[in-house]
Parts: structure tokens; C-alpha cells; sequence
């Protein structure tokens, strides 16, 4: 039986712990038996012999979980092999997702994330602690979402040398551009609507400026690459100053504009709006997300899906449980 913790019970965990449970006899073919036996928001919690559904519409109706039994203090209160972090990022500081990862591979205990901040703040240390400890550490959904990147790379791709990735790695910025493209329409106006919509964050600056993508692109560049790389080391200019008319100039000449995500095996990190010629791969429309791998004997090999998302980061993370408990491994 793999006991399974859930710490971060927003949109993505809820998601996480319903789909866990509503798509069990698919899940334990390949991992056998398991129990979610504690999940915590920020201020609240429940844990051992519990109704999960229950809980999910106990926390959207009312805002918190029965227990006021705080997320680090469950390390104590209850047993489990195998910790779901699904808590918001903060990718100068990693917390409150690190200090949880690194507790529990004190521990002995797997970690699957969907937080890029403690991955972008202390990559290495995290993959050097996993290792002495002998447990395992998924991170799929924290680059691609349900668009499989780590993977792709580190197994399907094994023998291969990368030479460069580059990609699209945020459907909010893409949709932006998108729509800039199609109708000239300003930043600001199509920003509002996306906001409206729900693709765009109250506040979008993690988005538009650059910094989600980065955050992505570290994680990336230290998986594909062996890097030591933080945050800093990427060079980031947003969309902001991104007009209509320079749509209009670029495609005279058969461009369009994207937001591209670029590591290669020499040290670049960048993320910049770049011209991209409208029949290239990464010409694409929408929220979608993409990455074009180029390797020296596959080729070039791209992968196209959706990146964000209550039950696109549940794919990725149930990928990575598959992964851990199925005979594979995802992470270190």
C-alpha cells in the first residue's frame, strides 16, 4: 500500500486528489494499491482514514479543510511514502515547497512537484539529497504540464546527445501573441480580455514578463544539460513592449512573433519574443505549449500539447507516480 500525502490543496491539488481517486483501478494496474492519507492548504488539513471527494467539496465550499493541523506538522501526525507538493511557486525564495521536499527526502519519502520555485532555487541540492537518501523525485509537470518534457528527453531520448531545446512554455503569453497576430488588437486590451477569460492571472506578471518561462526554462537546461543554473542566469525580456504593427511588419516578411524559450549544451539561457517564420513548428496558436528538441541522432523531435491546467498538471503528476511505483523513474 503507497500512503500519499498532498500538501497545496488549490485548484491543482484538488485536482490531483480527484483524479487519483476516480481513475484508481486505472492507476493501480500499474502501481498496485494506494491511499491518499493527508492533504493541507496553507492554514488547514485532513488526514488518516478520510473520504477524499468529500474533502475536495468540503474545501470549495468552504474554504479550508476540518483540521487546523498545519502542513509541516503532518511529517509527525501521519505516515506516508509519498509526498504530492502542489503548492504555489515562488521562484526566488522556493518556499513553502522546499522546506516540505526537503523534509520529507530526510526522511525517506518520494516527492512528486508541480512547484517549479524549490527546483529553480536549489535544483542540484534537491537531486543530491534524493540520491543519498535513495528516494525517488518526479517533476514532469513542472516544465510542460501535460505535455511531456523531462521525459521525453531523459528516457525516450537516451543516447542522445541535445544539442538545443527550444520552445514555447507559456499558454497565457501565447495566447496574447495569438490574438495580437490575428486581430492587430493592443497588449493592454487583449491582456484584459485573457484576463476576463480566466487565461490571464489577476496579476499576469509571472506571465508576460518572462518569468514563469524561465523559471521553466532553469528546470529544463539543469535536466537536459546537467546545469547548475538559477534563475539569474537566464536573460528575460517579456511581451509588454510587443505592438501591433510589429505583427503587421513581420508578417510582410512571412514571420509571426512568439515567446521562445532557448537552452543549449553551451551554456544559453534565454527567453526573449523572437521572429518565427509562419510555417515553423513553433508557429503555434492558442494556450498551447511546445518543444523542439534537437539531438544528434534522432534529429530534431517536437512535442506539442497543453501546459497548464487543473487536470493537465494531474496527467503529469500521475505520469510521475506511474513512473516512480510502476518499475521506472522520472526524476534523479
Amino acid at each position: 500500500m503507497i500512503r500519499i500525502a498532498i500538501f497545496g490543496f488549490g485548484t491543482v491539488g484538488m485536482g490531483v486528489a480527484e483524479a487519483l481517486e476516480l481513475k484508481r483501478p486505472q492507476i493501480e494496474r500499474d502501481v498496485g494499491e494506494y491511499r491518499i492519507v493527508a492533504v493541507a492548504d496553507s492554514r488547514s488539513s485532513i488526514y488518516g482514514d478520510f473520504d477524499v471527494l468529500g474533502a475536495i467539496r468540503e474545501k470549495s465550499e468552504r474554504g479550508r479543510l476540518p483540521r487546523d493541523v498545519r502542513a509541516e506538522e503532518l511529517f509527525d501526525a501521519v505516515d506516508f511514502d509519498l509526498l504530492i507538493d502542489t503548492t504555489p511557486t515562488n521562484v526566488f525564495t522556493g518556499e513553502p515547497g522546499l522546506s516540505y521536499i526537503k523534509e520529507a527526502i530526510r526522511r525517506g519519502i518520494d516527492v512528486i512537484t508541480s512547484n517549479k520555485g524549490p527546483l529553480v532555487v536549489a535544483f542540484r541540492e534537491i537531486m543530491e539529497m534524493a540520491e543519498r537518501h535513495g528516494v525517488k523525485v518526479g517533476y514532469e509537470a513542472t516544465v510542460g504540464g501535460a505535455m511531456p518534457v523531462i521525459k521525453l528527453v531523459r528516457k525516450d531520448l537516451a543516447g542522445n546527445r541535445v544539442k538545443r531545446v527550444r520552445g514555447i512554455l507559456n499558454g497565457t503569453t501565447n495566447y496574447i501573441l495569438s490574438r495580437m497576430e490575428k486581430e492587430r488588437m493592443p497588449y493592454s486590451q487583449i491582456l484584459s480580455e485573457a484576463q476576463e477569460l480566466g487565461i490571464a492571472e489577476a496579476d499576469p506578471s509571472y506571465d508576460v514578463k518572462g518569468i514563469d518561462v524561465g523559471a521553466k526554462l532553469v528546470i529544463l537546461a539543469n535536466s537536459v544539460f546537467g546545469m547548475d543554473a538559477r534563475f539569474e542566469d537566464v536573460r528575460i525580456r517579456g511581451i509588454e513592449g510587443i505592438t501591433p504593427e510589429a505583427f503587421e511588419v513581420a508578417g510582410e516578411r512571412g514571420y509571426t512573433i512568439r515567446l521562445i524559450a532557448e537552452a543549449d549544451e553551451n551554456g544559453k539561457l534565454e527567453v526573449s519574443p523572437r521572429l518565427v517564420k509562419l510555417t515553423h513548428p513553433l508557429a503555434i496558436y492558442g494556450t498551447l505549449n511546445a518543444l523542439l528538441v534537437e539531438t544528434d541522432l534522432a534529429g530534431e523531435v517536437f512535442v506539442i500539447g497543453r501546459g497548464a491546467g487543473r487536470s493537465e498538471t494531474a496527467s503529469a503528476i500521475i505520469s510521475d507516480f506511474v513512473d516512480i511505483y510502476g518499475g521506472g523513474s522520472s526524476g534523479n
